[in-house]
């Protein structure tokens, strides 16, 4: 896998694992309080995606958890390269595979903020510990898939909550055909010519055979319900529940979630039924196109939720901070465009009513203290198969310190986002994880049994 290395940091001539392992230790070491902070703090995380539009696969959205925030020291050289992974696939051990992948794509996030990641380092019986701990705690059967996506071939390692990974490789899903193949369904997903049509689908079936179906047979035969995709750079912004099997999509069949790493995501569980919302928005821009349905948005959730909402000129950096003061807002919903782009952090950010907010201010907001749970961006667009974007998106949970966010990959029309942003709240009260809630708004605009009339939800 390659990457993009910031200027002051050395990837190239990267000592031999086994001298970065130490190196690694020596630099967790040297910071403060670490395991503390391991223990009590968020990192980027947990990321569910499907589509949410009635044809099946228009509008898509996103949830990424997150167990703690970026700290200031670079990260200096990287302690796992793809070829280590490699190695470690090759000779058949699989648990070495799978810890090594997870660090490396730990240490991706850590690269694009140009900062060390808080993150604990895993073994394997700790990886599988953390899936069990899930499973256990959401009372769902879990495991986790993780892609690999080197020149020659696709490998995909399942990880069970028992038992030694599965591994599959797909030699004819080379590096370069995989993410044409993905650059072409996003293409046709987001082009407003092809809205209401099922010119995606092909392309869908393709991706489906080459992603889920060389493991198919193992996820039935663990009984999984709940499956956490762990993907490599290119493929972190592919609509994963949008894929389809010739029947159904992914998503009628399984709850999903993308997270970045097992390190990265924080098992912990609470429910959120009786959260309060802190709920902003924006519906006017100088230089964005307008969000009309905003105002409705946001009424249809504060009516249904306990909390506050705010809009325009009252969507402000510093009432935002004064809210969070004091305030025991479980839940922040912010619906106003913002874009994840290529380049640095500062190139991408979240638009408020008086300002952007780059992402590399998102600490600013201090919404790890105290924590919230979920922060929802109801009019979001990544660039869609950029690496850098896709780690903006999986970084907009690490620089907030949220436990979980959500949002949409692509603009949607407005009476998609209050669609599916009403079913999905509506359901939030009584689903059990949000994963859960998202994937049920999602199957119920797939089988257009939501909609809004008059601004209710039918």
């Amino acid at each position: 896998m390659e990457t993009t290395a910031n200027p002051q940091i050395t990837t190239t001539a990267a000592p031999p694992p086994e001298i970065r392992w130490q190196q690694l230790l020596e630099s967790i070491n040297e910071t403060p309080a670490t395991s503390a902070a391991i223990n009590n703090s968020v990192t980027p995380g947990v990321a569910a995606t499907g589509n949410g539009g009635s044809s099946g696969g228009g509008a898509s959205i996103s949830i990424s958890a997150s167990v703690g925030q970026a700290t200031g020291d670079k990260l200096r050289f990287r302690t796992v390269i793809p070829s280590d992974v490699i190695g470690a696939i090759e000779s058949g051990n699989l648990p070495e595979a799978t810890t090594l992948i997870d660090l490396m794509f730990t240490e991706d996030l850590g690269y694009y903020f140009d900062k060390s990641v808080m993150f604990e380092v895993n073994y394997f019986e700790a990886i599988q510990d953390k899936i069990r701990a899930a499973s256990s705690l959401t009372n769902t059967k879990t495991a986790v898939i993780y892609t690999f996506a080197r020149p020659e071939q696709l490998d995909i390692i399942l990880v069970p909550p028992k038992g030694l990974p599965i591994h599959r490789s797909v030699p004819e899903a080379t590096r370069q055909v995989l993410l044409e193949k993905i650059k072409q369904f996003s293409g046709k997903l987001t082009n407003p010519r092809q809205i209401n049509t099922d010119k995606y689908l092909a392309d869908s079936q393709q991706l489906y055979r080459w992603l889920i179906a060389p493991i198919e047979n193992d996820i039935k035969n663990l009984g999984l319900d709940t499956i956490l995709f762990s993907m490599d750079a290119g493929l972190r912004s592919l609509p994963i529940a949008a894929l389809h099997d010739g029947q159904q999509f992914l998503v009628e069949k399984y709850s999903l979630a993308l997270i970045p790493s097992v390190n990265l995501t924080d098992t912990s569980y609470s429910p959120l039924k009786d959260a309060e919302i802190l709920a902003m928005g924006a519906s006017q821009f100088p230089d964005n196109r307008p969000l009309p349905g905003v105002a409705v948005e946001i009424a249809s959730i504060t009516k249904e939720w306990e909390g506050v909402s705010f809009l325009n000129e009252n969507f402000t950096l510093d009432n935002l901070k004064k809210q969070r003061v004091g305030s025991q807002f479980r839940i922040v919903h912010l619906a106003t465009h913002a874009e994840f782009v290529p380049g640095k952090p500062e190139n991408s950010y979240i638009h408020l009513g008086d300002q952007k907010l780059t992402l590399d201010r998102l600490s600013e907001l201090r919404l790890y203290d105290p924590p919230v749970d979920l922060l929802v961006l109801s009019a979001c667009r990544t660039a869609v198969g950029d690496e850098q974007s896709e780690l903006g998106f999986a970084g907009l949970a690490v620089q907030a310190g949220v436990k979980t966010a959500l949002a949409s990959l692509w603009y949607v029309s407005d009476e998609g986002t209050l669609t599916l942003m009403t079913e999905f709240y509506h359901i939030l009260k009584q689903a059990p994880i949000k994963a859960e809630a998202l994937r049920q708004a999602q199957i119920a605009m797939i089988k257009n049994q939501a909609r809004i009339e008059n601004g209710n939800l039918i």
